[in-house]
């Protein structure tokens, strides 16, 4: 598999998230997607960032699950103002745009996600950590960053 995501199709993005993050297993995926829909404030976008996407790790360049299986996490970014009403007020990085990790280091910052994050970790057998964050935040990250996402649901703004 080519590791620049830039150059591939989003079938093909979306094909190695399937095999890396979810062993191959298309159902479990769709169960994932489907517990997100489920639980996460309405009209909440997800996307997946990192190793999963791009099957190198940010700090050091090895590949997913380098460590062993289910040793990667998975990165979930969920998009929009009501995700990130979930976390505490002093839990930002950037106020209103972008918050901190929860993950199971800081499982109280957003007492609200934990539950499913806690689920979903159990479903796919490896970490879960999510962050809320704006999309002009997500864009910068890739465009200034190098660091590539791709949206599993699209957010869906309030009439």
């Amino acid at each position: 598999m080519s590791s620049d995501v830039k150059e591939m199709t989003d079938d093909e993005i979306l094909e190695r998230i399937i095999q890396l993050g979810f062993e191959g297993d298309r159902q479990r995926f769709e169960a994932f997607k489907e517990m997100l829909r489920e639980s996460l404030p309405e009209g909440t976008g997800v996307a997946l960032r990192g190793s999963v996407v791009t099957n190198q790790k940010y700090e050091d360049g090895r590949p997913f699950d380098a460590d062993g299986k289910g040793t990667s996490d998975l990165d979930v970014t969920l998009i929009g103002t009501e995700a990130m009403n979930c976390w505490d007020n002093d839990e930002f990085y950037i106020p209103t745009l972008h918050t901190k990790p929860l993950g199971d280091r800081s499982p109280q910052i957003a007492p609200r996600l934990n539950p499913l994050r806690e689920s979903l970790q159990r479903l796919v057998g490896r970490p879960v950590n999510f962050q809320a964050t704006a999309n002009i935040i997500l864009f910068g990250r890739d465009v200034l960053f190098a660091e590539p996402y791709f949206i599993i649901i699209e957010a869906q703004e309030k009439p």
